[in-house]
């Protein structure tokens, strides 16, 4: 193991950490084999949200450590994307346990795009990363940690919501885009 395996680590320790959050957020939601007693629910939420906002860290951490040490490899290409699926998966199926009305609609609708990119690039056709959809991760994970907020400080509600929504429009906007470019690519 060499220095330059160090961002593919960082990748595979996210999409342990997003098993993480689920469990937590499973258990504080009463489901799965070990749920939360009340009085600790909100402790497992707090400690879901700190696994998911190191989570969400390493995905700018990876990413940096790959450039930063000449470590780019096939494997971090498929992978990065794979682990940030599974992290947004984790965060929406678990959130949505626990508060459906505040996330199920704008999670589902994350989720459908992301199958629906995916697919595309199945055509296999490069459909690099536009700087718009760097962003529209950000503001998801930042959503998705304001939920979580919301769950602790229940004030949070709204601008939990709001930045839900704000990730949806950028997250099916920018899946319009993708299929744009696909079907572009497909005519020339």
């Amino acid at each position: 193991m060499s220095l330059k395996d160090l961002p593919n680590l960082v990748t595979a320790a996210r999409i342990a950490l997003a098993l993480g959050v689920f469990a937590l957020l499973a258990a504080a939601a009463g489901l799965g084999p070990v749920a939360a007693a009340a009085d600790a629910r909100a402790a497992v939420i707090g400690s879901a949200l700190a696994l998911f906002v190191i989570a969400a860290l390493t995905d700018f951490l990876d990413g940096w450590l790959a450039r930063r040490l000449d470590a780019r490899s096939a494997l971090g290409v498929m992978l990065d994307p794979i682990a940030d699926k599974i992290a947004l998966v984790a965060a929406v199926v678990g959130l949505s346990a626990l508060d459906a009305p505040l996330v199920a609609w704008p999670g589902t609708l994350m989720l459908m795009r992301e199958l629906f990119v995916a697919g595309l690039r199945e055509t296999g056709m490069k459909l690099p990363v536009s700087q718009l959809a760097k962003w529209k991760t950000t503001v998801q994970l930042t959503g998705l940690c304001a939920a979580m907020g919301a769950e602790l400080v229940p004030a949070l509600r709204p601008a939990a919501a709001a930045l839900l929504w704000l990730a949806t429009g950028l997250t099916l906007w920018t899946g319009l885009d993708y299929l744009r470019r696909t079907l572009a690519n497909l005519k020339g």
